[in-house]
């Protein structure tokens, strides 16, 4: 289910993101390149407290102000490279050589490990790139299909993997753009708070101690070591 408009009519730039469909427990935000997915997840996430997160985020890596890559960072710490133009080998995307034993290292791991110790899946991004793991595929169905809500962003390409999640009953797809990015956060809190309270209804999950927020929200400390 696609959401580019909100499900009470108002334009995006203002109100709560409503529930859509009580059958909905997957939230996903998607855009365009560059509209700021990844930053409206974040500040989502700081605005959300204290929610037992799981999953992966992924990272530029920038050397003397150039981007030369990304990493793949399980929220439980583990750190890999997702891409890189300095791989020698590795499916190729635009620029970059996909690091794809790292996305089933790192990655998929995150993912299942999600399933039974977190409160809230977050999965950024289910994308061209991580796609090329076929074990990461099989991960985010299993995510999807569990009770456990998922909170990520999805690539706008279509192709027959994202259109199938497009189609999905209970995800919900809300798309960012220049005119809702800076309010969309509160929004999304709202419509999340709703999904891991209707979650807690039907029985806690198994817990993971400590809180992973520093991660997720960029404020780890140390440069990555490829």
């Amino acid at each position: 289910m696609a959401v580019d408009r909100l499900p009470t009519g108002q334009d995006q730039r203002g109100g709560d993101l409503a529930l859509t469909s009580p059958a909905i427990t997957n939230l996903l935000i998607t855009g365009t390149p560059g509209v700021g997915k990844t930053t409206a997840i974040r500040r989502t996430l700081e605005l959300l407290g204290e929610v037992r997160l799981g999953g992966f985020v992924t990272e530029a890596i920038e050397e003397r102000g150039r981007r030369t890559g990304f990493s793949v960072r399980d929220l439980r710490g583990p750190i890999g490279v997702l891409a890189s133009t300095d791989l020698a080998s590795g499916p190729r995307v635009s620029r970059y050589r996909v690091n794809v034993p790292d996305i089933e290292r790192i990655g998929v791991p995150a993912l299942l490990s999600a399933i039974g110790e977190a409160d809230l899946i977050v999965c950024d991004e289910i994308g061209r790139m991580e796609l090329l793991c076929p074990a990461f595929c099989e991960a985010i169905v299993r995510c999807l299909d569990a009770p456990t809500p998922v909170f990520g962003t999805l690539q706008a390409r279509h192709n027959t993997f994202l259109d199938a999640i497009r189609a999905r009953p209970d995800v919900e797809i809300v798309v960012v753009t220049p005119h809702n990015r800076d309010l969309l956060p509160a929004q999304l809190t709202v419509r999340l708070r709703a999904l891991l309270d209707a979650r807690r209804s039907q029985g806690a999950a198994g817990g993971t101690d400590g809180s992973i927020r520093d991660v997720v929200c960029g404020r780890t400390k140390g440069a990555l070591q490829p």
